[in-house]
């Protein structure tokens, strides 16, 4: 067998000079490395073309096209400062290609997949704070600390030559980027045809200047009939495991599919009557959506940072700020052609392993794409604020706030499903969605406890599993227990949105532990599935030259 040896150059940058506060590996070590068992990390992946009909574009938007993704590219070098530190010295420091290709998946030597478990030896678990603060650093000692601007989601938190805890901008720390950034988004604006696209553009090439995003999030609600999009910026804080609080930067570059966002758009209009059904105390919906929402299906041009780590994202719901979703609400952004990947070359053969031979008929694009839409609308539902007086669901439930909302938006888009289904807006048979529904958390639940949806998945299997609302065969496979997963659906809605309405840290936290776990025997049904060589998620060939611009 072949084996790979090279050396790990290690070091702990302590500074006081935020530029040189790189966070390194820890200690100097030779690494013998088996290149086979890398091999078998990185087919964990199917490559996927991310391509598009780009003929739908006018000639100024094939230019914006090639400004927007060379915006977008430059998020990678931020997430991996965010994610881990200095990303060349960790590059240039490995010699066998696959264990290479796989640190550049996960944006670090910790592998996603794996509860971010370590790849490279001599490097140590991945700190819970990522690169946000100092390694050394307790959340007691950052609790205590008078920091300037240390709750603002876009700040790092470094030590001074004291030790003393304090706080730099992004917008100071990537200087250099940002401006190049912001630079190439005012040149795209010049070339927009669609006024509100070109009024985005030069705003939120102004925020990242700046870090004040509101007015550029408002914009961005704004636009209706713009074809190109970009989402570009720190956005989701899913990578600050210590306190869920730092946000990290990605882009996605998007066409609009106008055809499939016309069949979408008259569900936002549902949202206020949704809300007033939700199967909870009326103080756990007192707030109102905004009614601004918009439900469209996009073709992803280009992945780039926090989005294209690990798992990838296959739909949008943003802006986050609470302020902004109750103002206008939020815009759902279905990503088709990833989407329609991911159920081919992974939905579809987890199911015919793991799903009763009588139920794969319910398995079907439609129902996928429906839970999948449904799950972002979920997120403007339910409650931004506690109804007493802890603040923001975010802050309140701090490390636990992503888990709890991923799980809020994928159990109470299936119960929206049901009732849209039961006004007659939607027409499919509703057991196609419960069954792809199940088949859905035997793919995400593979993303492992390090991802937000993937410890959103197992509390939902093994609530579920409590419930009856499954029943496991003795051949190994699964089948859904209808009428018990319908009540299971209503009871579990109930509790996330308590939970998140009462800010109960403790009580998610219990929750998290209890039945946030992969149990030895669904442990052994994926395993099954590794052996039968289904990938649990994609990488994409994308860019320009896929593109043929």
């Amino acid at each position: 067998m072949m084996r790979i040896y090279f050396i790990i150059v290690v070091l702990v940058a302590v500074s006081c000079g935020p530029k040189d506060e790189v966070r390194k590996p820890i200690k100097q070590v030779t690494v013998e490395q088996n290149n086979s068992d890398m091999l078998k990390k990185s087919n964990k992946y199917v490559v996927v073309k991310l391509d598009t009909d780009i003929s739908v574009l006018t000639d100024n938007e094939k230019k914006m096209l090639l400004l927007l993704i060379k915006a977008a590219d430059k998020m990678n070098d931020l997430f991996w400062f965010e994610s881990y530190g200095d990303s060349e010295e960790l590059l240039n420091s490995i010699e066998d290609v696959n264990t290479k290709k796989y640190a550049e998946i996960n944006y670090g030597p910790w592998d996603r997949l794996e509860g971010n478990a370590p790849f490279v030896e001599g490097v140590l678990d991945k700190p819970l704070g990522a690169n946000f603060y100092p390694i050394d650093m307790t959340k007691e000692e950052y609790q205590n600390a008078s920091i300037e601007d240390k709750g603002s989601l876009y700040t790092f938190i470094r030590r001074n030559k004291e030790g003393a805890l304090y706080s730099i901008p992004y917008y100071k720390q990537f200087e250099k980027e940002v401006k190049e950034v912001s630079s190439l988004l005012l040149e795209a604006s010049k070339l927009a045809e669609d006024k509100g696209l070109k009024v985005y553009l030069e705003l939120r090439a102004k925020a990242l200047l700046t870090d004040d995003y509101q007015k550029s999030d408002l914009a961005w609600m704004d636009m209706k009939s713009n074809t190109l999009d970009i989402v570009i910026g720190p956005i989701e804080t899913y990578e600050d495991k210590l306190f869920g609080n730092k946000a990290s930067h990605e882009a996605y570059v998007l066409i609009k599919d106008q055809i499939w966002s016309k069949r979408l758009a008259k569900f936002s209009a549902y949202l206020p009557e949704l809300q007033r059904e939700l199967p909870v105390d009326d103080a756990y919906k007192k707030e109102m959506p905004g009614t601004n929402s918009d439900l469209n299906a996009y073709d992803v041009v280009f992945y780039a940072g926090d989005c294209n780590a690990g798992s990838k994202t296959i739909a949008i719901n943003l802006p986050n700020d609470e302020k902004v979703q109750l103002q206008k609400g939020t815009r759902r952004l279905q990503l088709k052609n990833t989407m329609q990947a991911k159920f081919e070359k992974i939905l579809v053969p987890i199911s015919n392993v793991l799903i009763d031979i009588s139920q794969r008929k319910h398995i079907t694009f439609d129902a996928f794409f429906e839970n999948t839409m449904f799950h972002e609308v979920a997120h403007g539902l339910g409650i931004k604020n506690t109804i007493n007086g802890k603040g923001t669901v975010r802050k309140a439930l701090q490390e636990y706030s992503s888990a709890l909302e991923e799980g809020k938006a994928d159990i109470l888009g299936l119960y929206m499903v049901q009732q849209l289904t039961d006004k007659g807006e939607l027409t499919n048979d509703f057991k196609d969605n419960m069954v792809t529904f199940m088949a859905g958390i035997f793919r995400s639940v593979r993303f492992g406890a390090a991802s937000a949806h993937g410890k959103a998945n197992m509390i939902r299997f093994n609530f579920f599993k409590e419930k009856g609302a499954f029943s496991r065969n003795d051949d190994g496979t699964f089948k859904v227990n209808f009428d018990k997963m319908e009540i299971a659906m209503r009871e579990l809605s109930n509790l996330i949105l308590t939970l998140q309405g009462n800010g109960d840290y403790i009580g998610v936290g219990l929750l998290v532990k209890e039945k946030g776990v992969i149990s030895n025997e669904l442990q052994l049904d994926l395993d099954r599935l590794v052996t039968k060589g289904i990938p649990v998620d994609v990488v994409f060939m994308q860019g320009v030259s896929v593109l043929r611009l």
